[in-house]
């Protein structure tokens, strides 16, 4: 049975919706050549919602002729279909057959949510009704009769007509439309239950009954409906990463045509060949190379990198890197599509796709629990009918049944779990965005950690300050003072106070891709730049200082700059290995100062130099080799990585993309946030195995019970609450438990064989 949720039918966020199926033509304007007569179309399809629907989709469009491969991306609801070039295949129409409403895939910046709204809007009529008829039931249990009792339950019915009609048309719509083309969902029995409930307790009301299920059968849904409203709010926060990443690109381009004259054009139009302005400030709209002027360009968002990069005529540079210091005239080498922005976006994109489908515990407990319960209920009402011969009797035992098994306890043994382990993690600091990220956080067992911004703080410091003339370093600061370079203000953060032994600098100004010059009293020109442009009668190696400070062409003195290591780093690191995980290092930065920081920190491994499509590799081969790592990271170049990670975590002060991409954000500067979260993943997951131990045995109490006709639909509802109550009691104790050393606590889980078991369930 397919275990398809609803809700999302409305989530068109990120397609424009055609009021017809778009033509053969429109469908090659909107597919991208790939190649080798090979032609990618994306696709639109929100109703898609669990691993039967990517099946059941690739499945029948990879039967179509000429279609190579077909994959889904479920985060984004997105299908990408790969196939030869002529003529044109059904797929839309294919799609269509199966019940999936599909459209041509666009990205729409800004477009409300309206799906998330009604969802909202749901919970809340739901839960109003709910917690009304609650009221209204507790005095019914305290013992009112007759004509009192028969008010209450005709005001309950009141209160749960326009619930049930109105929060309730989620499910009837999915479990309709499943049944119209042939399948089944989860949301099938969801809707039987909800009606046989409200049915037979408006029968009970009507002839005077003793016993009503409005309060079930309204709890009931209010509870499902905040399971998939939050469900709804990670895949949307899943989808804003490559979105966020997408908007990272200029809108356009200042370019230069062929009589000189200057046009601002859409990126769209700016195809290669074409001359692009780029202004100090501005971001590199494409990727091209450097035909006039000369720069220093900030690649940290890319590449990792903690220096700037100097950039001048002849030199390559990427789209989404910042110009800092000077124009350039930029001549375009690829299209918008083709740069290093676009082709991060895609390696996310495919990151998403390749991610294993991942489902919580209990949703993997309930597509067996939900068939059995309600096929359990069924065979009730048909043994009681047979031998009794009452069908009101049969109904009535068969609702007990369906309610006293109703999945609230199972439904709430992770949900509440997660609630109090991400009020924990914030009381330290980290936010969880993910529900079934906390799961995933207790299976690793290797940790890799980004450099820049991650493992260090990503803010230059002068290195071997102390080993600098002070008055020397103070009059770099002069000079420093009227920049906005990283170099100068570690220089300014290093130096000390100007004394009267400092030279009086004047006519100070910035040389656009060079340094600071500025002129003493005496005429002595003094220079704080490149080495090259500072000290420009002598020679230079690849050992030279980043900055020099020149008087007159003669150097005065060199300065280095790197990141310094987060504070308890290198005691995070050793908890980490205290516990049995493994700790490396991927950066895209040089080889000297990853080696530095790694062992300042205690990592046994790194690799320097490392791309978007290098760090995915090696994830992808860890995965390869069995191996479950969280990737920590926070730059651009870390999103794709963040994505393909089995868990990702990254620091606030990181790029937009990298947090959206992450399943977990730190707050704090420190990286001890690493194995406190892993602690509290452990913890939280011993506690929604007992909570699921207990559901599972409630049941097999419960349900022999009901079956024999031993229970009414009202105790049904009294055991329903309880064990649902003491499942939240049992949630409760990780806010309170005593928080045991994690090389202790996750060691004897480990050697105990429990977290073995747990990563084959």
């Amino acid at each position: 049975m397919s275990c398809c949720a609803p809700g999302a039918e409305a989530a068109l966020e990120f397609c424009l919706p055609l009021q017809a199926s778009p033509s053969d033509e429109e469908i090659v304007l909107a597919s991208r050549t790939l190649g080798e007569g090979f032609m990618q179309t994306d696709l639109a399809v929100p109703g898609i919602h669990c691993a039967a629907c990517i099946h059941a989709i690739e499945k029948a469009l990879l039967k179509l002729p000429d279609v190579r491969r077909a994959r889904v991306n479920l985060s984004t609801r997105r299908v990408s279909v790969t196939w030869r070039e002529g003529r044109v295949p059904p797929l839309i129409q294919t799609l269509n057959r199966l019940g999936y409403e599909a459209h041509l895939f666009e990205i729409v910046a800004g477009r409300k949510d309206e799906a998330l709204g009604r969802l909202i809007r749901a919970v809340a009529v739901a839960g109003f009704a709910a917690g009304n008829i609650m009221l209204l039931s507790v005095s019914v249990w305290a013992g009112a009769d007759g004509a009192t009792r028969d008010l209450f339950h005709w005001i309950s019915a009141l209160l749960a007509v326009p619930a049930l009609a109105y929060s309730g048309a989620i499910f009837y719509r999915s479990a309709w439309r499943a049944l119209r083309h042939g399948r089944t969902n989860m949301d099938v029995p969801i809707s039987i239950g909800l009606a046989l409930a409200f049915g037979l307790s408006l029968y009970e009301t009507a002839t005077h009954g003793a016993e009503a299920y409005f309060d079930a059968s309204v709890s009931l849904l209010f509870f499902l409906l905040v399971g998939r409203t939050l469900d709804h709010a990670m895949r949307e926060k899943a989808r804003s990463a490559v979105s966020n990443l997408r908007n990272l690109s200029p809108r356009g381009a200042t370019v230069i045509a062929a009589d000189g004259s200057r046009e601002f054009r859409p990126l769209s139009e700016v195809m290669p060949g074409t001359r692009v302005i780029v202004s100090a400030g501005e971001r590199i709209p494409v990727d091209g190379s450097v035909v006039e002027g000369s720069s220093e360009v900030d690649c940290a968002l890319v590449t990792g990198e903690s220096t700037p990069r100097p950039s001048t005529v002849g030199d390559g540079v990427q789209a989404g890197t910042l110009n800092l210091t000077g124009p350039l005239v930029i001549l375009a080498t690829a299209s918008p599509d083709g740069s290093f922005l676009a082709e991060t976006a895609r390696l996310m994109e495919r990151a998403e796709e390749g991610r294993p489908r991942y489902r919580l515990i209990a949703d993997r407990a309930a597509a067996l629990y939900a068939p059995l319960v309600h096929s359990a209920a069924f065979l009730t009402f048909v043994g009681w009918l047979w031998i009794a011969g009452d069908w009101h009797y049969a109904l009535q035992t068969a609702i007990a049944v369906l309610i006293i098994t109703c999945p609230c306890a199972l439904g709430l043994a992770v949900p509440m779990v997660q609630v109090m382990a991400a009020r924990r993690l914030f009381e330290k600091g980290i936010l969880m965005k993910d529900g079934s990220a906390l799961e995933r956080l207790a299976e690793i067992d290797t940790v890799v950690l980004d450099k820049t911004g991650t493992a260090t703080t990503g803010e230059l410091h002068l290195l071997h300050a102390e080993h600098v003339d002070p008055a020397l370093l103070a009059t770099a600061s002069l000079l420093a003072a009227y920049s906005s370079h990283p170099y100068s203000r570690a220089i300014l953060r290093a130096a000390p106070r100007v004394d009267s032994g400092s030279p009086g600098i004047a006519s100070i100004k910035e040389v656009s891709g060079c340094g600071m010059e500025g002129t003493a009293g005496d005429g002595a020109v003094y220079r704080l730049g490149r080495p090259s442009w500072a000290l420009p009668d002598e020679r230079h190696g690849s050992s030279e200082p980043h900055l020099v400070l020149a008087r007159n062409g003669r150097m005065l003195a060199g300065f280095r700059f790197d990141d310094a290591a987060r504070p308890d780093a290198r005691e995070a690191v050793e908890r980490l290995k205290a516990a049995g995980l493994a700790v490396e290092i991927l950066s895209g930065d040089h080889p000297e100062p990853v080696r530095r920081i790694a062992d300042t920190i205690g990592a046994t491994r790194w690799r320097a130099g490392q791309l978007p499509a290098d760090k995915v590799r090696r994830l992808s081969g860890l995965a390869n080799a069995g191996r479950k790592a969280l990737m920590v990271g926070d730059g651009l170049n870390d999103a794709p990585a963040l994505a393909a990670a089995h868990v990702s975590m990254a620091p606030a002060t990181a790029a937009d993309i990298g947090r959206n991409a992450a399943d977990f954000v730190f707050m704090r500067e420190s990286l001890l946030a690493v194995p406190q979260a892993f602690e509290t993943a452990v913890r939280a997951r011993t506690l929604v195995w007992e909570n699921l131990a207990f559901a599972a045995s409630y049941n097999v109490v419960a349900v022999p019970l009901a079956v024999m006709g031993h229970v009414t639909p009202l105790l049904a509802a009294i055991a329903m609450s309880l064990s649902s109550l003491a499942v939240v009691a049992n949630a409760l104790r990780l806010g309170h438990a005593r928080q045991n050393p994690i090389s202790a606590g996750v060691g004897r889980a480990r050697r105990s064989g429990f977290g073995k078991a747990l990563g084959q369930t």
